[in-house]
C-alpha cells in the first residue's frame, strides 16, 4: 500500500494540472478508484497535519500540490515578479461569465453596458474563458463559458464553489473593516510621528 501512495503522490506532484482520480486510474490502473479516492485522502490529511510548506487539494476537478496559502507572501518575495493581474474590466467580464455560463458576447454587453471586445480577449488569451460553441440563432454568435484553468487560478473545486450573492456581501463587508483599521493605524503612525 505504501509503494502505491508513493506513486500516486508523484503522479499529482509531477502533472501540470490537477489531477484526478480517474486519470490517475488510466496511468496506475492496478489500483481500484475507491482505493486511489482513500490514498488521496490520507494525503491530503498528511500534509494538512503536516503544516509544512505544501498542501494538497482538490481544485478543478482534480488534486494538486499548492503552496500554503499562509506562506503566499514568501513565494512572492522568491519570484519577485508582479503576478498576472486583471484589469477591473476583464474581472467583471470573467465574473459575469462564470455565474451566467453559457452566454454570448451582447448578453455581456446588456449587462455590462459597454463593449466588452477587449477583456474578453484577454481573458481567452489568459485561457480563463474559452468558446464552448455557437448560439442557434441568426448570425451564429459564439458561447463563451469558463474553463478549468478559471477553476485552478481561483481556486476552486467546481462552480458550485463560486461564493453566492450573501457571501460576497460578508466579504466586501470584511474588506471595508480592513481598510478601514489600515487608514486608523496609519493615521496614529502619523499623529505619533509628530
Amino acid at each position: 500500500m505504501e509503494k502505491v501512495k508513493a506513486v500516486i503522490e508523484a503522479l499529482i506532484f509531477a502533472s501540470d494540472t490537477p489531477l484526478s482520480p480517474e486519470k490517475i486510474r488510466v496511468i496506475f490502473p492496478e489500483v481500484e478508484k475507491t482505493e486511489i479516492k482513500e490514498i488521496i485522502d490520507q494525503l491530503v490529511l498528511e500534509y494538512n497535519e503536516r503544516q509544512g510548506g505544501l498542501c494538497l487539494q482538490e481544485v478543478a476537478g482534480g488534486f494538486q500540490f499548492r503552496t500554503s496559502p499562509e506562506l503566499g507572501q514568501w513565494v512572492k518575495k522568491l519570484k519577485s515578479t508582479k503576478p498576472h493581474s486583471l484589469s477591473p474590466q476583464a474581472m467583471e467580464t470573467l465574473a459575469i461569465i462564470a455565474y451566467k455560463q453559457p452566454l454570448v458576447k451582447s448578453e455581456i454587453e446588456s449587462i455590462r453596458g459597454v463593449d466588452v471586445g477587449g477583456p474578453l480577449k484577454s481573458l481567452l488569451d489568459k485561457k480563463l474563458v474559452r468558446i464552448v460553441g455557437r448560439k442557434d440563432v441568426p448570425g451564429k454568435p459564439i458561447i463563451y463559458g469558463t474553463t478549468r484553468r478559471f477553476l485552478e487560478v481561483f481556486n476552486l473545486r467546481d462552480l458550485l464553489d463560486l461564493p453566492n450573492l450573501r457571501e460576497l456581501k460578508e466579504l466586501h463587508q470584511q474588506q471595508e473593516l480592513v481598510e478601514q483599521e489600515i487608514v486608523e493605524e496609519e493615521t496614529i503612525e502619523d499623529i505619533s510621528d509628530l
